[in-house]
């Protein structure tokens, strides 16, 4: 099984041992070509998107770059227009919601509790019930913030199904028909010193989403 991380090679050495250590194949790419070839999409963390993307102009949005935007945007679309599983990582979140026609409050006035400060910062999260990430977790579950940036308007379908308390900051979400989840945190580098959370967990809840697709595939 071969998942794609649409990102750059220098950048995504944290989803590729991720994705190794699950039993996957990672391939990081950004041709086309060579992402029509794999089962799963996982779209990374990274700078901030171009604010002309979801009709903004720039109000705090910073480390963007416009090329790899373009890029993964496409890689978006070829999977939702092959019904395979997608799963975004902070900024690769936002992507989907972007591209679900969704907006990004550029720099959330709470960014200080979210914010990376020399290393990840740790919070609680409240869990929808009934949701994929309750049935993995439960109600509650503390997480890791890296970002200054969150979902302003919900994409078309786009459910969330985990926030911050104390900011009511969206902080993972289902697509309600499609084989899209998103989480704002880090699965890929949780430290066990800070949270009892395996980030292993979402990787094999997504994978049994492509598992399920090439099952169905006609």
């Amino acid at each position: 099984m071969k998942i794609a991380i649409a990102g750059k090679r220098n950048a995504t050495e944290n989803y590729v041992r991720y994705v190794t250590a699950g039993g996957m194949e990672p391939l990081v790419t950004l041709n086309s070509g060579e992402l029509a070839d794999c089962d799963g999409l996982i779209l990374p963390g990274g700078g901030d998107i171009t604010p002309a993307f979801f009709g903004e102009k720039n109000r705090g949005s910073r480390n963007i770059d416009t090329e790899l935007d373009v890029l993964q945007f496409q890689a978006f679309d070829l999977f939702v227009r092959n019904g395979k599983p997608i799963l975004g990582i902070c900024k690769g979140m936002q992507v989907v919601n972007v591209g679900l026609g969704g907006t990004v409050i550029q720099d959330l006035p709470s960014a200080e509790y979210h914010k990376y400060q020399d290393c990840d910062q740790y919070h609680s999260t409240i869990i929808e019930r009934g949701s994929w990430l309750y049935h993995l977790y439960g109600p509650n579950a503390v997480v890791n913030s890296a970002h200054h940036q969150s979902i302003g308007r919900p994409g078309r379908g786009l459910q969330i199904v985990q926030h911050c308390p104390k900011d009511f900051c969206p902080e993972a979400v289902a697509h309600e028909s499609l084989p899209i989840l998103g989480v704002q945190w880090h699965p890929e580098r949780l430290d066990p010193k800070q949270t009892t959370l395996s980030g292993g967990a979402v990787l094999a809840y997504f994978v049994s989403l492509i598992v399920k697709q090439r099952q169905t595939a006609p």
